[in-house]
C-alpha cells in the first residue's frame, strides 16, 4: 500500500472510466479544455512496451523537501510544483482543472512536464544532486537507490548539500525524473 508515481500507457489513458487505472474521463475532459484553448487533443500516448516504465512509491518525509520549495521557489511555483494529479508531456500556460475525481482528490489537476522540468531543476541544482541518481526508473529504481543503501553509501563518500537529507533528495529526484520520463516517452503520469 501507500502512494506510488506511475506512467499512463494508451490503453489505460484511453480507457473506460471505469475500474482500476481508467483515466477515460480525464483523457476527454483534458481535450475538451485543450479544444476549447485552441489546441490539439492529445492523442500521442505510447502504447506498453519493453522499454522501462515509471514507478515510485512515495513514502520518505517531505518535510525537507517542503522546506527547500519554500526557499527556492515562489508560493505560485510551489502550487504548481505540488498540486498536479497527472503530468502529460507537452506545456501548459497553466493547470488545466478537470471535474473529474483523481486517486487521491475531487478533482484533477493537470500541469506540463516542461514546467515541472525546470522547477526540478532549480532545485536539484540548489542541493547538487549526484549525477548517480538514476535517470532511467523503473520498477522503483529511486526508490530502493535512497533507501536501500545506495545513496548513503555515496552520501558518505562524497557529502554535499544533496546527502544532508536523503528525503529531500529523493524528492527532488522523483520530480526531476518524472518530468524527463514523461517528455522522453511522451507519456502522462499519475498517482496511484
Amino acid at each position: 500500500m501507500g502512494v506510488y508515481l506511475v506512467d499512463v500507457d494508451a490503453q489505460e489513458w484511453f480507457g473506460e472510466d471505469t475500474g482500476e487505472g481508467g483515466m477515460g474521463a480525464i483523457a476527454k475532459g483534458l481535450d475538451a479544455e485543450l479544444a476549447r484553448r485552441g489546441l490539439p487533443p492529445y492523442t500521442s500516448v505510447p502504447a506498453r512496451d519493453t522499454a522501462p516504465g515509471f514507478e515510485e512509491k512515495l513514502s520518505p518525509s517531505m518535510q525537507g523537501f517542503d522546506a527547500l520549495c519554500r526557499a527556492h521557489l515562489t508560493p505560485e511555483e510551489r502550487d504548481v510544483l505540488g498540486d498536479w494529479s497527472v503530468l502529460v508531456p507537452f506545456s501548459l500556460d497553466e493547470a488545466i482543472r478537470l471535474p473529474v475525481g483523481s486517486a487521491y482528490t475531487d478533482e484533477t489537476v493537470i500541469v506540463g512536464a516542461p514546467r515541472i522540468l525546470a522547477l526540478a531543476e532549480r532545485l536539484a541544482a540548489a542541493v547538487d544532486l549526484p549525477a548517480e541518481t538514476p535517470e532511467v526508473t523503473g520498477n522503483l529504481a529511486l526508490t530502493f537507490w535512497f533507501l536501500e543503501g545506495e545513496a548513503e553509501e555515496l552520501a558518505t563518500a562524497r557529502p554535499g548539500p544533496w546527502a544532508e537529507d536523503l528525503d529531500t533528495a529523493f524528492y527532488v529526484a522523483l520530480y526531476l525524473r518524472a518530468a524527463q520520463h514523461a517528455l522522453r516517452r511522451g507519456c502522462p503520469l499519475t498517482f496511484s
